[in-house]
């Protein structure tokens, strides 16, 4: 007599488990998320949104509209006399703005290109070439990430005094470039770690120079973590108030933060109307270029992570 084996009933879907949220498991909706955390979400956003819209509101209402009522009245149009170009043109214009504008773009713009550059070649080396100390020379490196550059402000503004740097372009830019290499050595490191060696021993076969396996393999592969990079650097040199009123101050070569305190907060402040006009115009070119930027964010932040 012949017996004809049964097969085995395979479980398609995982059990549910008593730990689970409500009534559906967690596994039922990979995608899904539990209602607090998208309640948490909702949260943030709202309170980052609203304070954002209130901003740019007020800076298109009159002075009268901005100084005597709160920005929600323009959903009473009875309260208020409209939306007016005038203040960007006074921010611009009479407070100077525009001029500072172009001083931040030259600040920010050196100040993250050139790190860039300098760690891309340090991040090369430290993970393709050998070379005596280098396992401690990146230790050492990657140690000034503790390092907060508040204290070096006194002892690098009297080095600049000597110098004559101070109230100059170059002043800010070597902080920043300063301060800005380690994290920028690491992340790239990190990131270059990661990439397929035989790509490069492939290279080498061929008869490729360092410089050439750098510039024709690596920083095409490195895409994402560069401009990760240059998204946080260039967010915080173009934010940046206090190197900058340390090493360059009021003056023709100051950037907006600093003439938006000065002109429009300080002593010859201004109504709400300009101040929050000068706001919109320091934000919107990060937003910009975080935006364009955005893609490779995570990418590039992520990379190295898992192979260091």
């Amino acid at each position: 007599m012949t017996t004809t084996a049964q097969p085995i009933p395979v479980e398609t879907e995982p059990k549910q488990s008593r730990f689970a949220f409500g009534r559906k498991s967690r596994y039922a909706d990979p995608g899904g998320a539990h209602w607090s955390v998208k309640l948490a979400v909702l949260l943030i956003c709202f309170f980052w949104i609203v304070p954002a819209f209130g901003t740019l509101v007020t800076s298109f209402r009159t002075e009268g509209d901005a100084n005597g009522s709160g920005w929600w009245t323009v959903f009473n149009p009875a309260k208020w006399d409209g939306f007016t170009l005038s203040n960007y043109h006074d921010a611009i214009v009479n407070a100077k703005l525009g001029e500072a504008l172009i001083n931040s773009f030259a600040i920010a713009l050196p100040a993250t290109f050139i790190p860039i550059l300098i760690a891309a070649f340090a991040a090369y080396a430290f993970s393709f070439m050998q070379f005596w100390g280098r396992d401690v020379i990146f230790f050492a490196l990657v140690s000034f990430l503790v390092v907060p550059n508040l204290v070096a402000l006194v002892p690098i503004l009297k080095l600049y005094s000597s110098y004559g740097l101070n109230g100059s372009f170059p002043a800010v830019w070597l902080f920043h470039i300063g301060f800005g290499m380690s994290l920028a050595i690491f992340l790239f490191r990190n990131y270059m770690s990661t990439l397929p060696r035989e790509v490069i021993e492939s290279a080498k076969v061929d008869g490729a120079s360092h410089y050439a396996t750098f510039y024709r393999l690596i920083i095409p592969m490195s895409t994402p973590v560069l401009a990760s990079f240059a998204i946080f650097q260039f967010l915080w040199v173009w934010n940046d108030l206090l190197v900058a009123l340390v090493f360059i101050g009021p003056g023709d070569n100051a950037p907006l933060t600093v003439s938006v305190k000065n002109n429009l907060i300080g002593q010859q402040g201004q109504g709400w109307n300009l101040v929050t006009a000068g706001g919109i115009l320091t934000m919107i070119v990060p937003i910009i270029v975080f935006l364009a930027l955005q893609r490779y964010f995570v990418r590039g932040l992520t990379a190295g992570s898992v192979k260091g």
